[in-house]
C-alpha cells in the first residue's frame, strides 16, 4: 500500500439514473487531466451493469454496507431520500489513501483541482453552504434572512439569539483524510445523535467545527448562488458546479422548474452534457499521459477568515 496516494471519492446507491452522474464526473475529472482515480462507494443494490459502466469509465468501484440509524431516531428531513446519505461516512475508513476529495454524484469539475490534496493536513476542506433555500426554512437563519454568504446584508440578532452560527459547509464537497479513529468516532455519534433536517452534513459539521476551514465557493458551486447572491458569482472562475438545484441534474433536466429558464443556468447544463457525450474523454480515448495544469498558490484557496463576521 502506498501511504501518500490520494484519490477522489463519490457515493452511488440504487439502480436509478444517478449513475450517469457519476460518469460525467469521472470524464470530467479526466478532462481536467486530474492525476488521481475516483473511486465509487457503492451501496449492495448497485447494480452489476452499472458497476461494470463505472469500471470502464476508469473507476475504482468498492462497494460498502448501509450506515443505519436507531430506530427510535426519527426526524423529518429536508429531503426524505437524506437518510441514506449516512452510508457516505463509509469513506472515512478507505484509509489506504493518505487523502481524499469527496464529490457528490450531481457535481462536475470543469478544472483541474488536484492542487486542494496538497492543502495542509489535520483540517477538513469545505465551502460554506446558502442558508437562503426552503431546504432550510426550519432554522432561525433562514426565518430572519442571515446568510453566511452574505453576512452584511441582515445582521445576526445577538441580543435576542446569542452568538451566531459557526461556518457551515455543504457536504457535497470536501477534502479530508480518512482515518479509523475518525471513522469509528463518527459511527458512535450516527448512533449517540439524533438526527437532524441535513442528515450526515449536520453530523460533519458538527463533528468538525474545530478544524472546519472554508474554501471559496467556487470549488463547490451550488446553482442557487445564481439567483440568492448574483453580486458573488463570477461564471469565469468556476472549477466545481454541483447541481443540486431542483430541476438542475443534467441528465434529467427539462427546464421547466423555477429558475431553470435561465440562460445561465441552460450554459451550466450544456456544459456537462458537452462532457458527457465527448467521447474523446472516454476511457479508452484518454491520451497515456496527462499534463497537468498549474496548480494555484494555496494562499489564494484557504480564505483567511475563521467565521463571518455579523458584527
Amino acid at each position: 500500500m502506498d501511504p501518500v496516494s490520494k484519490a477522489y471519492v463519490t457515493f452511488l446507491a440504487g439502480n436509478k439514473d444517478y449513475v450517469n452522474g457519476v460518469v460525467g464526473l469521472a470524464k470530467g475529472l479526466r478532462k481536467a487531466k486530474s492525476q488521481y482515480p475516483l473511486v465509487v462507494a457503492v451501496l449492495p443494490d448497485v447494480p452489476q451493469d452499472h458497476r461494470d459502466i463505472l469500471e470502464s469509465q476508469g473507476c475504482i468501484v468498492r462497494e460498502i454496507e448501509p450506515v443505519y440509524l436507531p430506530e427510535n431516531h426519527q426526524t423529518q428531513f429536508a429531503m426524505a431520500y437524506y437518510v441514506i446519505n449516512y452510508s457516505k461516512l463509509r469513506i472515512f475508513k478507505f484509509v489506504e489513501y493518505s487523502k481524499m476529495i469527496y464529490l457528490d454524484g450531481d457535481i462536475q469539475v470543469f478544472e483541474n483541482i488536484d492542487h486542494l490534496f496538497e492543502l495542509p493536513d489535520g483540517f477538513l476542506y469545505a465551502v460554506m453552504d446558502c442558508f437562503c433555500e426552503k431546504t432550510w426554512s426550519h432554522t432561525p437563519q433562514n426565518k430572519i434572512g442571515y446568510c453566511q454568504q452574505c453576512p452584511e446584508k441582515v445582521q445576526w440578532p445577538a441580543a435576542e439569539l446569542g452568538s451566531p452560527p459557526p461556518p457551515y459547509f455543504n457536504a457535497g464537497m470536501f477534502v479530508y483524510e480518512p482515518k479509523i479513529s475518525t471513522y469509528n468516532d463518527l459511527l458512535a455519534a450516527v448512533q449517540a445523535t439524533p438526527p437532524t433536517p441535513f442528515a450526515e452534513q449536520d453530523l460533519l459539521n458538527v463533528f468538525f467545527k474545530d478544524i472546519y476551514k472554508p474554501i471559496p465557493s467556487e470549488y463547490n458551486f451550488v446553482l442557487a448562488m445564481l439567483w440568492r447572491h448574483p453580486e458573488n458569482v463570477k461564471l469565469d472562475a468556476l472549477k466545481v458546479v454541483h447541481y443540486c438545484a431542483a430541476g438542475s441534474k443534467p441528465w434529467r433536466y427539462t427546464g421547466e422548474e423555477d429558475n431553470m429558464e435561465r440562460e445561465d443556468i441552460k450554459m451550466l447544463v450544456k456544459k456537462w452534457w458537452d462532457i458527457y457525450e465527448d467521447k474523446s474523454s472516454d476511457l479508452k480515448a484518454a491520451p497515456a499521459v496527462a499534463t497537468l495544469l498549474d496548480p494555484e498558490p494555496l494562499s489564494d484557496i484557504v480564505q483567511g477568515r475563521s467565521a463571518p463576521s455579523a458584527a
